[in-house]
């Protein structure tokens, strides 16, 4: 049983873009598949918040309620970012109401969405390589990211097909 979690990063014209999905590597148990499907639907629920006039910790808001409804956890450590001509750009995005998110979106802004989550505690740690991210208690993870403009309405999803 495994997934891989596949984040690419791009650049064009000076503006950067960041896209995630995670993947089942041959057969996986449901528990995995069901919680690939949590990560793109908590996604899909924050999508209903990432409008000009919310404030950014009602995506958390979305994001936390649908994964721990699925029975799975938010890694707190880990979230969306404002992007433009550097990748990690403000705002941060977190994945649960985090009471400093508290910044208005407004239209025009450019961020991305990315639920992290995972079936255990949700601690994690970095390895020597400065990059690659492990549950501390090795549990399954999942990961679902687009870059997207915030509008008055359906945010813009630049990097989804």
């Amino acid at each position: 049983m495994r997934t891989t979690k596949l984040d690419v990063t791009v650049e064009k014209d000076g503006y950067m873009a960041d896209a995630a999905i995670t993947v089942p590597v041959g057969q996986v148990s449901l528990q995995a598949e069901r919680m690939i499907a949590c990560a793109e639907r908590a996604f899909e629920k924050a999508m209903l918040v990432a409008r000009a006039g919310f404030r950014v910790l009602e995506i958390g808001r979305m994001v936390e309620r649908e994964v721990r409804k699925s029975g799975f956890t938010v890694i707190r450590e880990l979230g969306g970012h404002g992007i433009g001509r550097t990748v990690h750009e403000p705002p941060s995005v977190p994945n649960y109401a985090d009471p400093q998110a508290r910044q208005v979106m407004k239209e025009g802004l450019v961020i991305t969405v990315e639920p992290i989550i995972c079936e255990g505690s949700g601690g994690v740690f970095t390895d020597d390589d400065g990059w690659t991210v492990r549950t501390r208690d090795r549990a399954l993870s999942a990961h679902f990211e687009h870059t997207l403009v915030v509008t008055g309405g359906q945010p813009i999803l630049l990097t989804a097909g």
